[in-house]
């Protein structure tokens, strides 16, 4: 896979702004500050087209963008900002939860995007369980393998990788371009089989 054409589609806070379900859909999850929308822009090589918020933690929408024509990707709001009033933080948690969970919600494949610097927080493993606990599908992205240690950085891949032997883990940079294509392949598998079922 290679893509070609994004644009954006719409902000969806509740079930009514959902798109039709007939496409395959990628959602993307991740802490505020942790890179994500760093990681959708260098995968879709268009510099911009996902934004992080000015103030970590205010956005609330899930912004669906339609890509080549094939497949929706869903970029969620960043969790985790400590330095938001704790009604703001529930109100995120909330509203991503039901994104994660609700069945009217189409996800092919959710790829967690953790920090390969740090390893595993408790709010991704929060984010992880509600996932799964939906039964959906999960890829974790190591986000900024190229900065700290190399020990490191391998450390935290391999325990993320132990504690979730089911999901498929990939070190990620979005300066060096590491892991885009072991994505893009893994996202192609998602897409097709997704397209075939809605066939």
């Amino acid at each position: 896979m290679e893509i070609r054409d994004t644009r954006f589609l719409k902000g969806v806070t509740g079930s009514e702004g959902l798109p039709m379900p007939e496409r395959p859909t990628v959602a993307f999850f991740g802490r505020s500050n942790v890179g994500k929308s760093s990681v959708i822009n260098a995968l879709i090589r268009r510099k911009g087209m996902a934004r992080s918020s000015s103030r970590p933690g205010r956005t609330t929408e899930a912004n669906y963008f339609l890509v080549d024509e094939r497949w929706h990707l869903a970029d969620t709001p960043g969790y985790g900002y400590a330095r938001l009033a704790k009604s703001q933080m529930e109100k995120i948690a909330k509203h991503l939860s039901w994104f994660a969970g609700a069945p009217e919600v189409r996800i092919d494949l959710a790829v967690v995007v953790i920090d390969a610097e740090i390893g595993l927080q408790d709010s991704d493993r929060e984010t992880i369980g509600v996932l799964r606990d939906a039964g959906r599908k999960i890829l974790l992205l190591a986000n900024k393998a190229d900065k700290g240690r190399r020990n490191d950085i391998a450390n935290h891949v391999r325990e993320a990788a132990k504690e979730y032997p089911d999901s498929t883990v990939i070190r990620y940079s979005s300066k060096t371009g590491e892991g885009r294509t072991e994505l893009l392949e893994a996202l192609e598998e998602i897409v097709s089989v997704g397209k075939e079922k809605a066939a």
